[in-house]
């Protein structure tokens, strides 16, 4: 009940706005926010950068109103990517569809991703479209086929455990030879389309992780393993073993200020770390998220908002 209270609330516009008004909420949000400018995300991005650990960097955003807004984060897409170039990082973007345009105007976020695809491509950076609510699997998937057919190799999918759909689509992303960030979901979603239990979540993403390691093995995508349950690691890693499946055909992932010492952890034991590290003033939403994935994050939250 908690988790489904945390997830309504990441979508109402009126706690947005008395959160966002708080700035001790502020403070803690940088927990799991790099900040709000592009300064503070090429920081947070070199100090993982010395620590043996990749990202990939998201503006936070979504569902913009209008062509106008959707075009304002396209070009601050566009020039991140140039920064991350020119500062010689090691990381990729992700970033929302409906972010670009995609609820607007199908064709103006098309034209969004084109630029930024090809800007990424000269600088060798790859783009990963992350997934949102399953409204918009489709459409997302839709496009990112769209923008392959079209030759943008340099483009990724983002797949979530929880879907009933989501074996049916890594078994074709595969066939594609898709690189693939699986990830469990943090969306409120109805019991018609998504598993309700943690159980079952969590069966459906090993099952999940072996078809995507067996395809890696096979010559496939690139998986990233995008976890912070010690379990879930635990079975990739003897999975990967068992199948002698080589460490430089998957990664892990993990969230920005998430159990950093696991992080470092795996980094060191030769392991691919990625860190998805957001920055940006539209962090409410995604905050709320954080909050609804782990009880001790509220707790987190709740221990300094009372020291305020």
């Amino acid at each position: 009940m908690l988790r489904l209270l945390l997830l309504y609330l990441s979508g109402a516009s009126w706690a947005r706005r008395i959160v966002m008004g708080w700035g001790l909420a502020r403070r803690v949000a940088r927990r799991y926010v790099a900040g709000e400018t592009e300064d503070d995300v090429i920081a947070a991005i070199r100090v993982l950068n010395q620590k043996g650990i990749t990202a990939t960097v998201d503006i936070l955003g979504e569902s913009t109103a209008d062509a106008a807004e959707a075009s304002r984060y396209a070009e601050a897409y566009l020039h991140l990517i140039e920064r991350v170039s020119a500062e010689q990082l090691k990381s990729s973007v992700s970033l929302k569809l409906t972010a670009l345009g995609l609820g607007v105007d199908p064709a103006i976020c098309h034209d969004h991703m084109r630029h930024i695809l090809d800007t990424a491509r000269t600088h060798g950076i790859n783009v990963t479209i992350d997934m949102e609510d399953h409204t918009a699997t489709d459409r997302t998937l839709a496009m990112l086929r769209r923008l392959r057919a079209e030759g943008y190799e340099n483009v990724q999918a983002v797949i979530q455990a929880y879907l009933f759909r989501s074996e049916a689509d890594i078994a074709t992303l595969a066939e594609e030879k898709v690189d693939v960030r699986l990830c469990k979901g943090a969306y409120r979603e109805p019991a018609s389309v998504a598993h309700p239990r943690k159980s079952d979540v969590d069966a459906a993403y090993v099952k999940l992780m072996k078809l995507l390691l067996d395809a890696a093995n096979a010559g496939g995508g690139y998986p990233g393993i995008a976890t912070h349950d010690p379990a879930m690691i635990a079975a990739t890693r003897a999975y990967a073993e068992q199948c002698h499946i080589s460490l430089d055909r998957f990664e892990f992932q993990m969230l920005y200020g998430i159990r950093p010492a696991l992080q470092e952890e795996l980094a060191r034991a030769g392991y691919g770390m990625r860190v998805y590290v957001p920055f940006g003033t539209q962090w409410y939403p995604y905050f709320m998220r954080r909050l609804a994935e782990r009880p001790a994050n509220l707790w987190f939250f709740a221990s300094n908002l009372f020291r305020g």
